[in-house]
């Protein structure tokens, strides 16, 4: 159905996820639109971050209780009720899904209009808008911003296109606990629903083309916790699938690894294979936006190059993480005031020089900076140290043998250009070491400046940067 005319706003945002904490009391004297295709909140609040760690804090205490005979304590998990565990995640997430959208829809947001469709751009800065209904309505933005995210990557494997595979979309609400899983992928998706499952007692098989899981961190990291992954999981690393198919509520899978076909059988399939942007799907090139593979392309300002049209998180920049997403949506949201000269001053950029990263498997991976292989390869004069927990009082309270830091710092400055860290809690002991990067303390700095608490596990930084 064709729209009967173009409506017009100051604001079109296309996207509820982060983008959806825009307007506030600066924009009161806006006509905005919200564009969103899907759930409203985004990916992090329904189908990613939160959700997935509520399930990674209850897998976590399941380990710890199948693990409690370390320490003397006999305990045993007797079942595991999985409709509970998926209800307390829903339970607290979809009202507070619910009361957003009714928020931007209510007496609260005059100046606001939600329209629920996928939007598409047919030329600049204007948009067609359809619903679930087939209607359309055709709207202009005085200014555009693109925040429409990314989504699960499905790679061409033969079949797979006509099975019914889970994502990480879908899978976090299954109705039931399965037996055998399939997961094909070897990033953090994977191996924190890999995680999550085994925990619970699901047998997973874990399919991954390369030789080991979390290519992308550190080579060190990377490989302790391939090491560690295998005998949690049956894990096929160095495969390449060959063909994908269902036979009623059972999935086989055949691989080729080591020039040997072997088969795999799973009541659920889970493509966890990476996630990628989704500016192929908004018509860009009818708005003259560049992008590179869906990729928005923005400058330090989050302006693309077309006139009004501004884009940011997961549609834009390489690192697809909520916490860059927030920051940039904040620098964001001033530059547009800036733009229509309601704000002193000139843009804001983000430096995402030292923006970290975790993986919530198990064990936890915490991540900021250069690994020693980019330092190597840009040719900088390093020194590198290594401590594991066990060099810890805590770490010995933990009978901790596999989990370690390691430190890259450059020789001469004395700058610490990376920090890497498995282990419990590698989230949390990071911090102190992002914080150190990014206002420009030297490691003899960092480990001397400052007390620590002792016996605290964050002795294991301390002890890392004195080896420095």
């Amino acid at each position: 159905m064709s729209p009967a005319s173009t409506e017009e706003f100051d604001l079109v945002i296309v996207g509820t996820g982060s983008g959806n904490s825009i307007p506030g009391p600066e924009f009161d004297d806006w006509k905005i639109a919200i564009v969103e295709k899907g759930v409203f909140g985004g990916t992090c609040l329904n189908v990613g971050c939160i959700p997935s760690k509520m399930f990674v804090y209850a897998a976590d205490v399941a380990e710890t209780i199948r693990n409690a005979s370390t320490y003397g304590i006999d305990a045993d998990i007797t079942s595991v009720d999985w409709l509970s565990i998926r209800d307390r995640v829903f339970g607290r997430i979809d009202p507070i899904v619910e009361g957003g959208e009714r928020y931007r829809v209510g007496e609260e947001c005059p100046n606001i209009t939600v329209l629920k469709g996928e939007g598409y751009f047919v030329d600049e800065r204007t948009l067609e808008v359809t619903d679930l209904a087939g209607k359309v309505r055709r709207i202009f933005g005085r200014h555009v911003v693109l925040g429409a995210g990314a989504r699960p990557f499905i790679p061409p494997y033969p079949g797979l296109a006509d099975i019914d595979f889970h994502t990480s979309d879908t899978v976090m609400r299954l109705n039931a606990l399965p037996e055998t899983m399939l997961i094909f992928g070897g990033g953090y998706i994977a191996a924190e629903l890999g995680h999550v499952f085994s925990a619970f007692g699901t047998k997973v098989t874990l399919v991954n083309r390369g030789d080991r899981l979390l290519k992308r961190e550190d080579d060190d990291v990377s490989q302790r916790f391939t090491q560690l992954m295998a005998r949690r999981f049956d894990l096929r690393c160095g495969s390449e699938v060959t063909g994908v198919f269902q036979d009623g509520n059972t999935f086989r899978t055949e691989i080729q690894r080591d020039g040997v076909t072997e088969t795999i059988e799973a009541e659920v399939v889970l493509v966890a294979t990476g996630r990628i942007p989704n500016g192929d799907l908004l018509g860009l090139g009818h708005a003259g936006i560049s992008h590179d593979n869906g990729r928005v392309l923005v400058d330090e300002f989050f302006r693309t190059d077309a006139q009004g049209v501004w884009a940011f998180g997961d549609l834009s920049n390489i690192h697809q993480l909520k916490h860059l997403a927030n920051a940039e949506v904040r620098a964001l949201r001033r530059n547009l005031l800036v733009a229509e000269g309601k704000s002193e001053g000139s843009m804001q950029s983000v430096d995402d020089r030292f923006v970290p990263h975790a993986v919530f498997g198990h064990p936890q991976v915490a991540s900021v900076g250069l690994t020693e292989r980019d330092a190597q390869e840009r040719g900088l004069p390093i020194k590198v140290a290594t401590k594991d927990y066990g060099t810890t009082a805590y770490g010995w309270a933990m009978e901790d043998t596999h989990s370690f830091c390691k430190l890259v710092a450059h020789a001469d400055t004395r700058q610490l250009l990376g920090a890497h860290i498995i282990g419990p809690q590698a989230a949390t002991l990071i911090q102190q070491l992002i914080q150190g990067m990014e206002f420009g303390q030297t490691v003899d700095e960092l480990a001397s400046k400052q007390f620590y608490i002792h016996p605290a596990l964050t002795e294991l930084v301390e002890n890392a940067l004195l080896d420095l």
